[in-house]
C-alpha cells in the first residue's frame, strides 16, 4: 500500500508517544534525540498529544543553571484501550490506561460450539463487557484492538483464513461492531506478541528480533530493520505453515509436514500419542490439561515426557534454525502458552537442536530466549493496535 503524508505524520506521533511511555517524564529534547526527529517536529507532535490530553505537563528539570526544561508525561486519564486476545481455545481481554497499566481483565474459555463466527462474536462481545464494567477508567474510551489467529485483512477488518477453524473472508470487525461499541482495529497475533516483545520484552533495543509464538497454532512476528515486517499481504511469519517433514503429519491447513503439526499443542499431544497411546498424562480433549501434565512429569523425571521434550525440541530446534539462516536475527524469542508451560526444558532442547541445523555465522549472533513478559502479550500488544488508530485520528477530532 502506499504510504500517504498521513500515515508518517501518524507513524511519528506513534515513535514519540511510545517514546514518553517508556520515559515518562521527559524533555522535549530527550524525546527528539531518542526518535531521531527534529526538535521542531517533536514540538509539533507534543502540542497535537497535549491538545489531545494523551500527554500533560509534569515540570521542569534541572538544568545545571541553564533555561530549565519542561518536562511531559503521558497522561494515563488521557483514555483507556482494550486489547483482546482471541485464541483457539480462550478470550483474554486487558482494559488499560495510555501508559498501559492494566486497570481490569477478564477471560473466558472456547469451546468448538463457540468457534461459529456469530458464537465466537457473541463470546468476544461478553469478555469485552465484562473488562470494562470493571475497569476504573476516567478518560474516554480510545479503541478496541482485536487479535485474531491465522490471515488478517486489517484494513478490511476481514478474517481472511483461520484454519483451525474453517474460517475465510469473515468480515469478522462488522460483526463486532454491534458487540462492541468502540473503534475497532484488526491484526494478528504474532504482530501483537512481537510489538510488546519491542515495547516492554527482549527485543526491546534490537533492530532484527523474531517472535515465535507457541500455542494450538504456531507462527512468527518478525521485526526487520528496527521495523515491524508485515509483508506484501500482512501475511508474513507464516511460518507455522511452513513444511518441516516432507509428507509428513496432516496439517488443518490442508497440507503435510508443517511445522505447527509437530510443535503446536495438537502436535505435541501426536508425539505423546505416538510414543505411548496409554499413557496417564494424555488428555484427548484438553490440550491445556496434556501440556501441564507433560510439563509435570518432565519435572519428575518421566522417561515419557523426556523423549516427548526431546522430539518436540528436535523438531522446533530445526525450524528455528531455517529463522537464523534466512534472517540472521539478533534474537528469537519464544513466547505462548506452550512455550510458558514447557519452559527451559523444551528452549534447551530447541538450542541443542539449533546448534546442530544452523549455520555457524549467523548462529553465533542470535540469542534465543524465553519471553520475560509475565501478562499475556497478546492483549498487550492489541492494545497498541487501538493506540495507534487513536492516534491517526488527532487532527480529525476523536472517533
Amino acid at each position: 500500500m502506499r504510504t500517504t503524508s498521513r500515515d508518517i505524520r501518524t507513524a511519528n506521533r506513534y515513535r514519540v508517544l511510545r517514546q514518553a511511555i517508556a520515559d515518562s517524564p521527559a524533555s522535549r529534547p530527550r524525546l527528539a534525540e531518542a526518535t531521531g526527529l527534529s526538535p521542531a517536529t517533536v514540538a509539533t507532535l507534543v502540542g497535537e498529544l497535549l491538545d489531545q490530553r494523551m500527554l500533560v505537563d509534569a515540570g521542569f528539570e534541572d538544568s545545571g543553571g541553564g533555561r530549565p526544561r519542561g518536562l511531559l508525561a503521558v497522561n494515563p486519564e488521557g483514555g483507556a484501550l482494550i486489547g483482546v486476545d482471541v485464541a483457539e481455545t480462550y478470550v483474554h481481554v486487558e482494559v488499560v490506561d495510555l501508559t498501559l497499566r492494566t486497570l481490569a481483565r477478564a477471560h473466558e474459555e472456547l469451546y468448538p460450539r463457540d468457534h461459529a463466527p456469530a458464537a465466537l462474536v457473541r463470546r468476544i462481545g461478553g469478555a469485552v463487557r465484562a473488562a470494562t464494567a470493571g475497569a476504573a477508567t476516567r478518560g474516554p474510551l480510545l479503541g478496541a484492538g482485536i487479535s485474531m489467529p491465522g490471515m488478517v485483512d486489517r484494513e478490511g477488518g476481514v478474517s481472511v483464513y483461520a484454519a483451525n477453524w474453517g474460517w475465510h473472508d469473515v468480515p469478522l470487525l462488522d460483526l463486532l461492531s454491534g458487540e462492541v461499541p468502540s473503534p475497532l482495529y484488526l491484526d494478528n497475533p504474532m504482530r501483537a506478541c512481537l510489538v510488546a516483545e519491542l515495547w516492554f520484552g527482549a527485543a526491546s533495543g534490537h533492530e532484527d528480533a523474531v517472535v515465535v509464538n507457541l500455542g494450538t497454532g504456531v507462527g512468527a512476528g518478525l521485526a526487520l530493520g528496527g521495523a515491524l515486517h508485515r509483508g506484501a499481504s500482512n501475511s508474513a511469519g507464516e511460518w507455522g505453515h511452513t513444511q518441516l517433514v516432507l509428507d509428513g503429519r496432516p496439517c488443518h491447513c490442508g497440507r503435510h509436514g508443517c511445522v505447527e503439526s509437530y510443535v503446536g499443542a495438537p502436535g505435541i499431544m501426536r508425539t505423546l500419542r505416538e510414543i505411548d497411546a496409554g499413557s496417564p498424562l494424555l488428555s484427548e480433549e484438553d490440550q491445556t490439561a496434556t501440556v501441564d501434565r507433560l510439563a509435570r512429569a518432565h519435572g519428575a523425571g518421566d522417561p515419557v515426557a523426556a523423549r516427548v521434550f526431546a522430539e518436540t525440541g528436535g523438531y522446533l530446534g530445526a525450524a528455528l534454525a531455517d529463522l537464523v539462516n534466512l534472517l540472521d536475527p539478533e534474537v528469537i524469542i519464544l513466547t505462548g502458552w506452550v512455550a510458558r508451560a514447557l519452559g527451559t526444558p523444551l528452549l534447551d532442547e530447541a538450542r541443542a537442536a539449533v546448534a546442530r541445523h544452523a549455520l555457524s555465522r549467523p548462529l553465533e549472533s542470535t540469542e534465543i530466549v524465553l519471553s520475560p513478559i509475565r501478562v499475556n502479550p497478546v492483549s498487550l500488544g492489541a492494545a497498541t493496535f487501538a493506540l495507534e488508530g487513536a492516534l491517526a485520528s488527532v487532527g480529525r477530532g476523536r472517533r
